[in-house]
């Protein structure tokens, strides 16, 4: 590992970072603000939509056993990153993780690959968010034009307007500060989780138990090419995964994963929390505690409301409601919906500028893009920069083919953070860690293939475009960040002047 690709940043150096006065963030989240801002995050469009299509064609009843292994898969990674955040409180999330114990170029990788996925999910999200808003439009008689509205099945050439206009208005409430954006969320959250919990309750009270007959369907085989596992595995064991019967549980399960992405997007605010030791690990595992629980609970009401090969795919949960004779409930839903995805949209637009701010304090992208606005102390260049691309993005492409990236690159990053709590245990057991993750070795090798398992699941044509992506971000880094990285120039090192040695900290 003595090679420069694999040069690894000082974790007291990314510390002393965070105090440069023109590089450094403002201080003002606490632990209740990072659990508020995991919910908001988990909670959107994975449970309001993704529950009628895996119900459906994966699972059955027994969706609510896919969201437990979706969610122990994601517990077993949180447990990764709640150590990493309270360890390394630094902006960046797994980048930063990666930089301290596998090197330059890993986190790089990881970097760009956490670059597209929460760009895909910012602009999956608001595309969605579009599509309740012009539900509910259409509900009270009002209709968008077809070159402003959502593309989905139109034959008309346009721009999603209000895609285009949430992500541009989320972006200002980012660069006026993380507390304003902590208030907006904890309002929104309130709001999403109520309906959850109405969903919930006002269920649980037409239930028929006939519809859980049966909880587990028959096992059907799964066509060989839909996933990377099919002929993988049956290669392997002498038989390929199936849609409903057991196996159909984790084909399930790497569905409604993109249900879960979000916990991580918390890691990403630790160099903004104003205690990370103790509120980090709260944060992230309180989040997703309240989440599986919640998914879980609705998964079961809701095919206990109807029978699963009836469930709607577009709005499961509305449409049950309308199935028992009850559509007040359904528009009650579709506005916490649409009132709950700005929250997500927000969060990963956060999480996605963070990282890009992470790494151009290192040098890898342009230093231009690391100094913090000198009033709201928040980097307010990526933040613009970023949020005019997506709402490009969101406002001109229709994403659901490319939402699978999302599902890939976040698995991909579990994979690498687990694997960097491993190395960091062994190079630097000196460390304080104000918590540690249990069982290691062992807790983050089933980490790594818990969320491998799930990788595989995917389609191979989400494998090749991730490839592909990946592939881009390797030529960018031996064109650009190799040679202007901090640690290159030697501006980084321990001991060394910082942040004042050399011309693109001007």
């Amino acid at each position: 590992m003595t090679s420069p690709l694999f040069r690894t940043k000082k974790v007291e150096q990314s510390i002393r970072d965070t105090e440069e006065p023109e590089h450094s963030l403002k201080k003002s989240l606490s632990a209740l603000d990072l659990t508020v801002f995991g919910v908001g995050v988990i909670i959107g469009t994975g449970i309001f939509v993704l529950t009628g299509t895996v119900a459906k064609d994966n699972a059955g009843p027994a969706t609510a056993l896919a969201f437990v292994v979706a969610g122990v898969v994601c517990a077993l990674a949180a447990l990764c990153y709640a150590e990493f955040a309270s360890t390394v409180p630094v902006a960046g999330s797994a980048y930063t993780f990666s930089y301290a114990s596998l090197g330059e170029l890993p986190a790089w990788i990881i970097g760009w690959d956490l670059v597209l996925e929460f760009a895909l999910g910012t602009a999956v999200v608001a595309v969605g968010w579009s599509g309740y808003i012009q539900s509910l439009m259409d509900n009270a008689g009002w209709q968008m034009p077809a070159a402003l509205g959502s593309r989905e099945g139109s034959d008309v050439f346009g721009f999603d307007i209000l895609a285009a206009v949430l992500v541009l208005v989320l972006t200002g409430v980012l660069v006026l500060g993380m507390k304003l954006s902590a208030r907006v969320t904890s309002v929104v959250v309130a709001i999403k989780v109520t309906v959850v919990l109405v969903v919930i309750i006002a269920g649980a009270f037409f239930i028929t138990a006939d519809n859980y007959d049966p909880f587990i369907p028959k096992s059907e085989p799964v066509p060989a090419g839909d996933s990377l596992a099919s002929p993988l595995i049956q290669l392997m064991f002498g038989w390929a995964p199936a849609n409903f019967g057991v196996m159909g549980i984790f084909t399930a399960a790497s569905v409604v994963f993109f249900a879960f992405i979000g916990f991580d997007i918390v890691a990403t605010a630790a160099e903004e929390t104003k205690n990370p030791q103790r509120d980090m690990p709260r944060g992230i595992l309180g989040s997703l505690f309240i989440c599986t629980v919640l998914y879980v609970l609705v998964s079961l009401v809701v095919t206990g409301m109807q029978h699963y090969t009836e469930l709607s795919v577009d709005a499961p949960l509305a449409d049950a409601f309308k199935a028992t004779g009850h559509p007040w409930y359904a528009g009650f839903i579709s506005f916490g919906a649409a009132v709950g995805l700005t929250t997500v949209c927000m969060i990963l637009l956060l999480g996605q500028t963070r990282v890009f701010f992470a790494m151009s304090r290192d040098g890898l992208l342009p230093r231009f893009f690391s100094r913090v606005h000198p009033r709201f102390r928040t980097p307010h260049r990526p933040t613009i920069l970023l949020g005019v691309a997506i709402a490009i993005l969101a406002g001109f492409t229709p994403l659901n083919e490319l939402a699978a990236l999302v599902n890939i690159g976040t698995l991909f990053a579990f994979v690498i953070v687990a694997i960097s709590v491993i190395i960091l245990r062994r190079t630097r057991p000196d460390l304080p860690r104000a918590f540690r993750t249990p069982w290691v070795p062992v807790l983050p090798i089933v980490s790594v293939a818990a969320s491998l398992w799930l990788m595989l699941n995917l389609p191979a044509e989400t494998w090749l475009r991730f490839g592909v992506w990946m592939a881009i971000g390797v030529v960018v880094y031996f064109l650009y960040s190799r040679n202007h990285s901090r640690l290159a120039r030697g501006e980084a090192e321990p001991g060394a002047p910082v942040g004042r040695s050399g011309p693109d900290s001007r």
